[in-house]
């Protein structure tokens, strides 16, 4: 649905955008990271129309955003950090305004209802935008991003400045749009985009370096692989059971928890799952196991490690691109 081909973009000597290319399938939501100046947004610019490349292609379900930027644009649906409002119209106004201003062919009155239920603002829909709370104007702002109902959302920092409930409520929505959009999510919380996003692209210093699931991610960079379990039972027990696991490496005993039950750290040949027969060797001699952790990093220590080559006191540098 977005393809992105060797885009690249300078602004004079320096090259903000560096032949990246990537592809944010139908149906997909697409977790676009980087910090601060690292392109991001020259890059979403683009992909809406607001900025031309210096090089490659944007392609938005198969139309170049350059070539034909009135076409591509019928197909996407953008939702700036700041969304564009006209605080003195009420929230049907500007979304009637929206409407002429895209040439939209649907029904009026039927697709701004839909609009208004899906991203619930009817009840507010007589309202002057300006008297609105910070969460309902980001709705309004949503809301105006789906009129014509576009194949394609690019949402730019979509809960910045909510409360949690509100933060809920849209990442509720963006996993619900996911299913009949395609999705571009650019977000610095990271958990967000962990929680929504299928896929990520992380872009540092105008480059692309990572492409992939965040589960692959972390499985590729992690030095290795190992499992925390707390157990509860006999220790000496306990450690024989998981020592005779096949592929197992080595069973390190941490510490003693609470009484009675202990915390192990299993490390097992690359490459090799060992948690279900854990689990049913513990279940076997019924010994409740109380918690089960990966070692592998977490997408927070994954954008560090990434961007900086650092994460958490660790200086080793890592880079992936896939």
């Amino acid at each position: 649905m977005i393809e992105v081909k060797d885009l690249s973009k300078s602004y004079g000597s320096k090259q903000a955008v560096k032949n990246v290319s990537f592809t944010a399938h139908e149906n997909e939501i697409l977790g676009f990271l980087g910090p601060n100046g690292a392109g991001k947004s020259t890059t979403m610019n683009i992909l809406t129309g607001y900025l031309s490349s210096s090089g490659g292609q944007a392609l938005i379900n198969g139309v170049d955003i350059l070539e034909d930027p009135i076409t591509a644009k019928k197909d996407i649906g953008y939702l700036p950090e700041q969304p564009p409002l006209y605080l003195d119209m009420t929230v049907m106004e500007y979304l009637n305004f929206v409407y002429d201003l895209k040439k939209c062919k649907l029904p009026r009155r039927s697709h701004l209802a839909e609009i208004c239920s899906l991203v619930r603002i009817s009840d507010v829909s007589k309202r002057v935008i300006r008297n609105l709370s910070k969460g309902y104007k980001q709705r309004v702002g949503l809301a105006q991003a789906l009129v014509g109902n576009p194949k394609v959302l690019i949402l730019d920092e979509p809960t910045v400045g909510l409360d949690p409930k509100q933060i809920i409520e849209i990442r509720t929505l963006i996993k619900k749009l996911g299913k009949n959009h395609t999705v571009i999510l650019s977000s610095h919380i990271l958990s967000e985009v962990q929680a929504v996003c299928d896929r990520i692209v992380v872009i540092d210093k105008g480059t692309l370096v990572a492409n992939d699931t965040t589960e692959n991610l972390s499985h590729n960079l992690s030095a290795d692989h190992k499992l925390t379990v707390q157990i509860e039972g006999p220790s000496k027990e306990v450690k024989s059971l998981l020592k005779g696991i096949p592929d197992m490496v080595e069973v390190h005993v941490n510490r003693e928890v609470e009484k009675n039950v202990t915390e192990y750290s299993l490390n097992a040949k690359e490459g090799v799952d060992v948690r279900r027969e854990v689990f049913k060797r513990m279940a076997e001699r019924s010994y409740p196991i109380l918690l089960m952790r990966s070692s592998e990093l977490t997408l927070e220590e994954i954008f560090l490690k990434l961007t900086t080559g650092d994460f958490y006191g660790n200086t080793e540098n890592g880079g992936t691109s896939r």
